[in-house]
């Protein structure tokens, strides 16, 4: 049987060169770019489906959309490598902004979860942050979600004192009314003690949260601030002014001296930590 005939192995190799363009140009479009995916979940680990994904690209600004599956998955591919700028939002769900660096060639996983719409809690806009602030780097962006969690975090503890404050307040008149008594005065020195510690539990997160550097108070937060000016001394003396009237009832004694003005102060402080409290509840 008759072999068929071979290529000069010149018209091989020419014919080989000739289409390689078409055989590695796919293969290096697909080295040159980056795939995007992830998981979108809602605050209990659900999967949020139909949640809108917008990257946009920090260097040129052009931005890619889609939205997740019904398992909340989204997978964006396509993507030229460098640093980018991506927001998530869904309806019933406070937006969502992160920031990722994508490498050439790479599949990059970022799983997003959402949290509850606050309504009309205050907006990272009034807690100082200018909109440059979320678009920093990994750096910027770690202290900037630390700082909002601690933040978020100090008003919780602050509604959550509201309960022994308000019966602290209930309950003053067993311990220095018409009618006191030593059991009044326990309850009462028992109480306040409670909404001290959770007082200066919520200050903590306050005062330890990172700052920022070049951002500024707005809004009703400078309220909020300028009232810690009032209330922060007045828990620190409201204490001692009751325990002096505290030993000085124990002892037989009507209350005196300094002592006296307990009751005053611990109205002002009261009064200036609800207004606090409200400044970061309702938005006005």
């Amino acid at each position: 049987m008759k072999e068929p005939p071979r290529l000069p192995k010149a018209v091989a190799f020419a014919v080989a060169l000739a289409i390689s363009p078409f055989i590695l140009s796919p293969l290096r479009a697909q080295a040159d770019v980056a795939v995007l995916t992830g998981t979108v979940t809602d605050p209990s680990g659900a999967a949020v489906s139909n949640a809108k994904i917008s990257v946009k690209s920090v260097a040129t600004g052009q931005a890619t959309e889609m939205q997740t599956n019904s398992a909340g998955i989204y997978n964006i591919p396509n993507l030229p490598p460098g640093d980018y700028e991506v927001s998530t939002s869904a309806e019933g769900f406070a937006a969502k902004v992160a920031n990722v660096t994508l490498a050439a060639g790479t599949r990059q996983t970022m799983d997003l979860a959402l949290a509850a719409d606050s309504g009309n809690a205050p907006s990272l806009g009034d807690l100082g942050f200018p909109p440059d602030q979320t678009q920093g780097n990994a750096a910027d962006q770690a202290r900037l979600d630390r700082r909002t969690h601690m933040l978020k975090t100090h008003q919780r503890y602050g509604l959550i004192t509201l309960a022994p404050l308000i019966a602290t307040i209930a309950t003053s008149s067993l311990a220095g009314g018409r009618h006191p008594s030593a059991t009044g005065r326990d309850i009462h020195g028992a109480l306040g003690a409670v909404t001290g510690d959770l007082y200066f539990m919520a200050a903590y997160y306050a005062i330890r949260a990172p700052r920022i550097p070049g951002t500024a108070t707005r809004g009703q937060i400078r309220l909020h601030k300028a009232l810690a000016w009032i209330h922060g001394p007045g828990m620190i003396l409201t204490p001692i002014l009751g325990a002096m009237a505290f030993d000085q009832e124990y002892k037989g004694e009507r209350v005196h001296g300094i002592a006296k003005i307990h009751s005053d102060v611990a109205t002002v402080t009261y009064l200036a930590l609800g207004l606090a409290v409200v400044t970061v509840s309702i938005k006005f």
